[in-house]
This record gives C-alpha cells, sequence and structure tokens, in this order.
C-alpha cells in the first residue's frame, strides 16, 4: 500500500474514532447527571422519616403518632408509578421529567408550609407520587447501554438512588436539627427542580411509535404484563417481600434510636446512623457485574440468604447498638443486590420495558408501605419485637410465594 493511501486510511479511521469517543464521553455524562437527579429525587420519598420526631414536637404529638406519614410518601410513590412511569414508553421523556419536576417542587414548598399533619400528609402523597423520575430514566440507561455491561449501568443509577435515601436520612437529620424540619424540604425543592431541569435538558430525543389506544393504556396493560412473564411476576413478588423487610425496619429505627429506652439519641446523631446506607452504594457496582456475569437467579438468592441473617441482629440491636450497626450493614447490602437483579431483568424480560418497570417498582414500593404501616402498629403496640417480626414475615412471603410458581 502507497504512503498515501496509508495516509488517507489512517486519516480515516481517526475520524471514525473521533466521533465514537465523543459519544463515549457524552453518554457518560448523561449516566452521571441521571444518577445525581436520581439521588435527589429519591430522597424526596424518605425526606419525612428522619424529621418524624422535629414534626411530632412542633404538633404537639408523640412521633409514634405521625409515623404514618412515611407510609403516605410510599404510597404516593406506588400511586405516581402506576399513573406517571409507563408513560415512557409513549411519550417525550424530556417534557414529562421537567413538568414532573416542577410539580414535585411545588408540594415539597406546601409540605414546608403545612399547618398540621393532614396538610403535610397530603403534600407529601403529591410530592412523592410526581417524584417518580428515576424510573422514568431507568429504561432509557438500560436501552442504551452495552448488552453484556447492561446490568452496570442500572447499577450506577440504582447507586444514586440509595446515596439519596441516605442523604435523606443523614443530611435531612442533621440539617432539620439545625434548622427545622420546614427549611429541609425547601432545600429539597430548590435541588429537585434544579436537577430535575437540567436532567431533561439533557435527556437525548427520543421517536416514539404512535400510541395506541388511551394515553393511560400502559396502566391497563401492567396486570396482562406480569401474568404472561413469570420472570416478571416472580421479580416484582420478590422484590416486594425485600423491600418491605427493609421498610419495616428502616422507616421505624428513628422512633428506636430516639426512644427514651435504650438509646435516647437525639435526631441528629440518630441520623448519622442512615451512614451505614452507604453499604448499598459500594455494592451495586458490585452487585451489577455478578448479575452480567452469573444472571439475576443467583444473586437474588444470596440476596435473600444475606436479608435473613440480618434479621436476629436486628432483633438484637433493640438493646445492643453494634448488632444493630452490622444488621444495617447487611440489610442494604442485600436490598441493592436483590434490586439491581430483579430490575435488569425487569427491564429486559418483555417488549414494553417502561410499563414492566413499572409494574416491577409499583410492587416494591407496595410491599415497602405496606410494611411500614404494619411496623408503625407494631411499634405502638410491642416494641421493636414487634418490627423486627413484620420484617421477617415479609421476607419469608417473598421467598415463598414465588418459590410456587414455576
Amino acid at each position: 500500500m502507497s504512503p498515501e493511501a496509508t495516509e488517507v486510511r489512517e486519516s480515516r479511521e481517526a475520524k471514525e474514532v473521533a466521533p465514537s469517543a465523543a459519544t463515549g464521553r457524552r453518554n457518560v455524562l448523561l449516566l452521571v447527571l441521571i444518577a445525581l437527579c436520581t439521588a435527589v429525587t429519591a430522597a424526596n420519598i424518605y425526606l419525612a422519616a428522619p424529621l418524624l420526631p422535629l414534626i411530632a414536637h412542633d404538633f404537639g404529638s408523640a412521633p409514634s403518632a405521625v409515623a404514618w406519614i412515611a407510609s403516605v410518601a410510599q404510597f404516593g410513590y406506588a400511586a405516581g408509578l402506576l399513573v406517571f412511569a409507563p408513560l415512557g414508553d409513549r411519550v417525550n421523556r424530556r417534557r414529562l421529567v421537567a413538568v414532573l419536576s416542577l410539580v414535585t417542587a411545588a408540594a415539597l414548598v406546601a409540605a414546608a408550609t403545612a399547618a398540621g399533619t393532614g396538610a403535610l400528609a397530603a403534600a407529601v402523597l403529591v410530592a412523592s407520587a410526581a417524584t417518580v423520575v428515576p424510573q422514568l430514566l431507568v429504561p432509557l440507561v438500560a436501552a442504551r447501554a452495552p448488552a453484556d455491561r447492561r446490568a452496570r449501568h442500572v447499577a450506577a443509577v440504582i447507586a444514586g438512588l440509595f446515596t439519596g435515601i441516605v442523604a435523606a436520612r443523614v443530611l435531612g437529620g442533621l440539617a432539620g436539627q439545625a434548622f427545622g424540619w420546614r427549611a429541609v424540604f425547601v432545600g429539597a425543592a430548590v435541588l429537585t427542580t434544579v436537577l430535575g431541569l437540567l436532567t431533561a435538558a439533557a435527556l437525548p430525543s427520543e421517536r416514539h411509535r404512535p400510541p395506541e389506544g388511551h394515553l393511560f393504556a400502559g396502566l391497563t396493560a401492567m396486570p396482562g404484563l406480569v401474568r404472561r412473564s413469570p420472570d416478571l411476576w416472580r421479580a416484582c413478588v420478590r422484590q416486594a417481600g425485600m423491600y418491605g423487610a427493609w421498610s419495616a425496619l428502616w422507616t421505624s429505627l428513628a422512633l428506636l434510636l430516639t426512644g427514651e429506652e435504650p438509646y435516647g439519641l437525639s435526631t441528629a446523631t440518630a441520623g448519622l446512623f442512615g451512614l451505614f446506607g452507604l453499604a448499598a452504594s459500594v455494592v451495586a457496582p458490585l452487585a451489577g457485574g455478578l448479575v452480567d456475569r452469573f444472571g439475576a437467579a443467583k444473586v437474588v438468592r444470596n440476596a435473600y440468604l444475606l436479608a435473613a441473617v440480618s434479621v436476629p441482629l436486628f432483633w438484637l440491636g433493640g438493646q445492643v447498638l453494634v448488632a444493630l450497626f452490622v444488621a444495617a450493614i447487611v440489610i442494604h447490602a442485600a436490598l441493592v443486590a436483590s434490586h439491581v437483579a430483579n430490575q435488569t431483568l425487569a427491564l429486559t424480560t418483555t417488549s414494553a420495558p417502561a410499563t414492566a418497570n413499572s409494574a416491577y417498582v409499583v410492587a416494591g414500593f407496595a410491599g415497602g408501605a405496606t410494611a411500614s404501616a404494619l411496623a408503625g402498629v407494631a411499634f405502638t403496640h410491642f416494641g421493636w419485637g414487634g418490627v423486627v417480626a413484620v420484617a421477617g414475615a415479609w421476607l419469608v412471603l417473598g421467598w415463598t410465594t414465588t418459590a410456587v410458581r414455576r
């Protein structure tokens, strides 16, 4: 080959590589932005949990009397997933992400100005229903990821989600102690607006097939989709059991830590306990690699074994703080490993990933909200042991129910 021909070929190859490298960098930056947006919006769902003692004091109630507000947030999120998340298969995500971010911010401001528990619960319900942005973005990430690294890309977003949950507990508790719980809701509104609008502007343009049927056809299609896909059904039920166990323990933890016996911690100090949730952010990328290598079923099985180990540790943690530390790390590792595996399966098992993902996350949050509500009642009547019993029951139900159907 002549020197001139070689030079032309090398020039052509350089031009082909440069756009590819630029596209790769843009995709990485978009993934980082989506993870940040996910962290901020996910935090909104759990914002009330570490602030319950402060809210109760402000309204002249006992902390256990306002514990139901944390469950309202989860029911609201489940409702939002039913209504809004399936639209990712049918409408422009850019516009939907922007609108939902603004609605969430407005509801958070309304929560900050609430004069009583009823008004606060209503505002939290609306904010949680509108803050479904992460579940609009996860199917997009999965669709754009290379097949052999899909679980790792999904895991990056999930790591952002759990980082947001930790931030809600730790920073929410600290900021609430320093500035009051109302200031925390205002700060969350500002962050939601900024990150939501930035993410909406950065999303790639999409071409959707002309929608068949009415706008919310994805909602009505969910039951049939789950019924026709045993893998999706199994992912839904198993994550409902795992998330329910975690929610029962985690939403009641502030009540145990700030109670007069046995710990009597301040809200800010109890909030620092959420730092153990960073285990989830560390485990997520590892779980993604394991799912890509060994498959989802094996990862979920081992996650359930971890969660089962955490239950007696949580029971012991009612009196021994070190046991509580270990249990918190173990349950977060189990939850995130299960979530990465089950959500990857849900996103790839049907031809309607946004609708399937909605069904999956709704199942998880419905399980979590129900377990949280029961845990609040159990704590009132039976103390911390009742909460641990609810968590154990949810794990048993999640696994044994799916073990029957093949």
